[in-house]
């Protein structure tokens, strides 16, 4: 390929394509597939069903505690603190440690530290997907770890033990949805992407309510950790295989032959053809030929910019710095209603697995109405009208009392506060994703991810509060989350982004 003919000049083997072809017009990601390589097709659907599976995955190794730290039911004894477990001392931890009375809040401390490093996690692991390890390879890392960390924790000897490899499952666990995420959704079409992201939050619904009945079949929560384990294994030997990279982290490392490799076979499989000649450019690279050795500089100053992306580049932008404040204050406030919810909710005295289940299915026309809305009424509109929606009724359920016929009142309260809460997360997913550029997508996306697991670290303390105050601190919250989407801009059908500089001046055209 690099011979010449008749004294004629080498081809030039940096071309993206064939040598033989001409590029005769370069275009970004969502325009390619929204013209040649189609936006949702059958390639999509595949593909955004595997990534999406780890979401299943997160909800084992996450909810797995609402089981393993359960206190079983217990016989009358002359002393409480030394109750007879008709179960068996090994159908929990604190069956099995003696995790009552004074030693109550070491069950607590296990989850909050969980959620610890969850949050540790995916601040890292959203780094290192936009870096080199990029999307798939994170994935890969982060499924193995949780099968070692997740089996070794069912051979934990004692608390203290228990607590470190529930620290590192949660390290590991951090990073899972946020790379299923954004490898399921940044090969999608723009206006088809609000609809699919919303659809990955059926996958951990879905995971949870499998948990439960898995949880029933397996009592010993050392036998459970075993089998909720194993999965994480199984899809990085029968499923991974079969996910491509993200075709948006191969534009931003400047690999472009193999971005063109994956939308040709999205093409192809979607039973389209990109025409010769259409090549991907990133989205602040402008058309002509106007100075050859300018544009190589400024490709060269691209290239630099897109490799090193951090959440520091955020900081540094005043337009991205602002969204980052936002998102993470709305994640933050969204997470501790959520899970404070969802604490109280499995508080009530009846069948754990049955309310478990019941839970997780609960969540779902949550999802269905948010999915249908999102590209209706637009995100900003969705956000703002789910928070406030689950706020008032939090703050309903704070003015009634816990006794005779209220009782259903505030269950009532409760139930439409998480069906509004639930519709937020899973909506705030996409619109995290679609306010940043790809550069520091995964990036911004893991400091929103940080602050709801901080708000899941949080939500137990208030949790224990008991009476009207965790429904009065439910309901602020929600209040005020609302109020601050409000401040957000909206993105329904905006381009996304794949540089800082990109976003930037998208962001002063729209202005005029």
């Amino acid at each position: 390929m690099g011979s010449t003919e008749g004294g004629g000049a080498a081809i030039d083997l940096r071309s993206p394509l064939l040598p033989t072809s001409r590029v005769e017009e370069r275009v970004g990601v969502d325009e390619m597939l929204r013209r040649y390589a189609g936006e949702f097709g059958r390639w999509q659907l595949r593909h955004f069903v595997l990534a999406s599976a780890a979401w299943a995955l997160e909800a084992f190794h996450t909810m797995i505690m609402i089981f393993a730290d359960r206190e079983p039911g217990r016989e009358e004894a002359a002393d409480p603190c030394r109750p007879d477990w008709p179960v068996g001392a090994a159908a929990s931890t604190v069956a099995e440690w003696g995790l009552v009375c004074g030693q109550r809040y070491k069950v607590g401390l296990a989850q909050s530290i969980f959620f610890l490093g969850c949050m540790i996690g995916s601040g890292v692991f959203g780094h290192l997907s936009d870096s080199f390890l990029g999307r798939k390879g994170s994935l890969t890392i982060v499924c193995v770890l949780n099968a070692i960390f997740g089996l070794l924790t069912s051979l934990s000897p004692t608390y203290g033990v228990y607590v470190c490899l529930r620290f590192l499952t949660g390290f590991s666990t951090g990073g899972v949805g946020l790379c299923a995420f954004v490898l399921a959704t940044e090969p999608v079409g723009p206006t088809k992407r609000g609809a699919a992201g919303m659809s990955t939050f059926y996958f951990f619904s879905a995971g949870i309510a499998l948990l439960a009945g898995i949880a029933y079949l397996f009592p010993s929560w050392r036998a459970l950790y075993v089998v909720t384990s194993l999965p994480s294994l199984l899809f990085v030997l029968a499923v991974l295989p079969f996910v491509s990279e993200s075709p948006r982290w191969y534009l931003v490392r400047r690999r472009i032959a193999d971005a063109m490799a994956v939308m040709q076979t999205i093409a192809e499989k979607n039973g389209k053809t990109i025409p010769p000649g259409v090549v991907l450019k990133l989205d602040d690279e402008d058309e002509g030929d106007d100075g050859r050795e300018e544009k190589e500089a400024a490709a060269a100053a691209v290239e630099k910019a897109v490799v090193s992306g951090s959440i520091v580049d955020v900081l540094r932008s005043p337009t991205t710095r602002v969204r980052l404040f936002l998102t993470v204050m709305i994640n933050f406030l969204c997470s501790v209603v959520y899970y404070g919810l969802s604490l109280n909710v499995v508080n009530l005295d009846t069948n754990i697995y049955l309310s478990v289940l019941l839970n997780s299915v609960a969540e779902m026309p949550a999802y269905i109405l948010t999915a249908l809305l999102l590209d209706l009424f637009g995100r900003k509109p969705m956000a703002v009208s789910t928070m406030w929606i689950s706020g008032a009724f939090c703050a309903v359920g704070s003015l009634v009392s816990g006794a005779g016929a209220m009782k259903i009142v505030r269950m009532v309260c409760g139930v439409i506060g998480i069906f509004g809460m639930a519709a937020t997360y899973n909506l705030l997913f996409i619109y995290t994703a679609e306010l940043f550029p790809t550069v520091v997508r995964n990036a911004a996306l893991g400091c929103a991810i940080q602050a709801a697991q901080m708000g899941a670290i949080l939500a137990p303390l208030v949790v224990v509060l008991g009476g009207r105050v965790p429904f009065a601190v439910f309901g602020a919250c929600g209040i005020i989350g609302g109020w601050l989407a409000f401040l957000l801009p909206e993105t329904m059908n905006r381009p996304l982004y794949d540089t800082m500089a990109g976003l930037e001046e998208g962001e002063r055209r729209g202005q005029k």
